[in-house]
């Protein structure tokens, strides 16, 4: 069944349909490699990550359940394991004691759930939108100021003809998108609108951002 598959028979239960999902069930274990992000697990759900995950997102029954790709995902960020396909350097059975299973899902695996997780870019929105909107009621007065940062991501494949934008810290004009972050007065961000077009920041503002804080600021 693959490295560190241990439970064998509820893996065999998922694949025939006799299960919906896995059981989370945590080891007395010491030493996991990584298990430090388990102390941010409080800051992460205060934050909404599963707060309406089953509300906007839907995923076939099988071993690994929405909450578990969701957290797979919150813990990456915290590693500083910056895209699925580094996955593969990881140690997965390691990964998958810290989501109290045996493994966490292979890479082509992840990379599939999360493809149909995204598939739908209008619930996507509706999903971040709403988290923003919890997160400017939490504290209204920090979001009554607001600051915009942009940041190029470069792209250097060949599928998309992405236009060429300036990069400042590599003083050259590369193939990108541009991210647009929004953040409160202490630097903590609501959302981010991300784009291939090289309009400038004040189309972006007037198009996309400003009528998002129309809809969105209490």
């Amino acid at each position: 069944m693959g490295q560190a598959c241990t439970r064998t028979v509820g893996r065999v239960a998922a694949a025939t349909g006799m299960i919906d999902q896995a059981e989370v069930i945590f080891e007395d274990l010491q030493d996991v490699r990584g298990g430090g992000v388990l102390f941010a697990l409080p800051a992460l759900l205060m934050n909404g990550l599963l707060k309406y995950s089953d509300k906007f997102f839907k995923l076939a029954n099988g071993y690994y359940s929405l909450y578990n790709v969701f957290l797979l995902l919150g813990f990456m960020a915290l590693a500083r394991v910056k895209n699925i396909e580094r996955l593969r350097y990881q140690e997965p059975g390691e990964w998958g004691k810290i989501l109290g299973l045996d493994r966490i899902p292979e890479v082509r695996t992840l990379r599939e759930k999360v493809s149909v997780l995204s598939a739908e870019e209008k619930i996507v929105s509706q999903w971040s939108g709403r988290l923003s909107k919890d997160w400017m009621n939490k504290d209204p007065g920090a979001a009554g100021v607001l600051y915009v940062d942009g940041h190029v991501r470069t792209y250097y494949g060949s599928k998309n003809k992405l236009p060429r934008r300036y990069v400042s810290r590599q003083k050259l004009t590369l193939r990108g998108m541009t991210d647009y972050w929004v953040n409160d007065a202490l630097g903590r961000p609501f959302f981010t609108i991300s784009s291939a077009f090289t309009t400038g920041l004040l189309d972006i503002l007037e198009n996309e951002i400003v009528p998002r804080l129309v809809r969105d600021v209490p």
